[in-house]
């Protein structure tokens, strides 16, 4: 082994034990950093934008861009998450105190049901109607008692929220500065070839921006026509289940049906026929149709990534990184897809240098 090569591995393993060390140290602010560059990438058009206007100037640029984006999207996600999570404390507060009580729902629904359905639902083990009362009973009231929580650690917590803010913030700034000078750095860093590089960017950053785009576009309207139509039909705390229904549209296909579908069910069957028609119907050909049309529109045909797999690797980034899987699992989908794509490519260079 001569010198040369064993300098070049030592450097290696320095080079991989730095990078190793220096994440860990970021681990703990990982969200604020993904974040940070996420809305980087998102409000970049609109920085480019304003930076012709400011002439080049590019401070002042990045710091209106910032201001728009603090105005925008995060003030008003913090005081969502404040409404959201004081109308959860008192829908606990309600459900502990009896006055309201979901296994009762339950019972009434599965009162009205044929016999013929009761012999079917024995048939897959949902025949004990009490336990089953019990089972949901207990889940909402632990899921409104984590948001009573979450009441209480917001408070707890604010300093490393604001620590968390104030990082992303900082951040996003430079990165809405220097973004451009930084990709192109980065690019010299790679070992790849110029082709491949604009490749991977190029599907990185339109999967980032129409997965955000489309996804809370969807969320949002979803989320905001269920909390409508709950209001207008009397059902208590329309802003909770609002929220709930955004959130789980993130869930292509299923998404805010799991929260209209059983209400509009319990109407149904206990004999308020119009407040169920109407529910099934603005679910079917209103929220439903958001999601038929707007997501394919802003996120499919963006990515060209199929429903399916948009759909596991969401399901997939929620379990793993939590509420930032829904950005990350499609990302790494789109990444993996995009590499293997060139990977035919790339073994045709090989075999050409070779």
């Amino acid at each position: 082994m001569n010198t040369s090569s064993l300098y070049f591995r030592a450097f290696l393993l320095l080079l991989t034990a730095v990078s190793i060390a220096f994440i860990s140290v970021l681990l703990p602010y990982y969200g604020a950093i993904f974040w940070g560059a996420v809305l980087a990438i998102i409000f970049q058009p609109l920085h480019q934008l304003l930076l012709s206007k400011f002439g080049g100037r590019r401070n002042p640029a990045a710091l209106v861009t910032l201001l728009t984006i603090l105005l925008i999207v995060i003030l008003p996600v913090i005081l969502l998450t404040l409404s959201l999570v004081s109308e959860g404390a008192n829908f606990y507060k309600r459900m502990d105190a009896g006055e309201i009580n979901l296994g009762t729902y339950v019972e009434q629904v599965f009162s009205v049901f044929p016999p013929w359905l009761h012999d079917l639902l024995a048939r897959f083990g949902i025949s004990d109607i009490f336990s089953l009362r019990d089972k949901l009973s207990q889940g909402a009231l632990q899921g409104s008692k984590f948001l009573a929580t979450q009441a209480v650690n917001i408070g707890q917590n604010t300093f490393q929220f604001l620590i968390g803010l104030g990082i992303m913030l900082y951040l996003l700034f430079f990165l809405l500065r220097d973004g451009v000078q930084l990709a192109r750095h980065s690019k010299q860093l790679i070992p790849l070839s110029e082709d491949h590089q604009q490749h991977l960017i190029r599907k990185f950053t339109t999967v980032v921006r129409a997965t955000i785009k489309g996804n809370i576009v969807v969320a949002a309207t979803q989320g905001t026509l269920g909390g409508l139509i709950f209001w207008a039909l009397g059902i208590q705390a329309p802003l909770l289940w609002g929220v709930l229904m955004a959130v789980l549209s993130l869930l292509p296909a299923v998404g805010a049906a799991l929260i209209w579908v059983p209400v509009a069910v319990y109407f149904l069957v206990t004999g308020a026929i119009w407040q169920g028609v109407t529910l099934s119907l603005f679910g079917i050909l209103v929220i439903g149709l958001v999601d038929n049309v707007l997501r394919p529109l802003l996120v499919g045909k963006d990515t060209k990534i199929p429903d399916y797999v948009i759909l596991i690797s969401t399901l997939g980034g929620l379990a793993v990184f939590g509420l930032n899987g829904f950005v990350m699992g499609p990302m790494f989908a789109a990444l993996f897809m995009a590499c293997w794509d060139l990977f035919p490519d790339a073994i045709r260079m090989n075999q050409r240098d070779s």
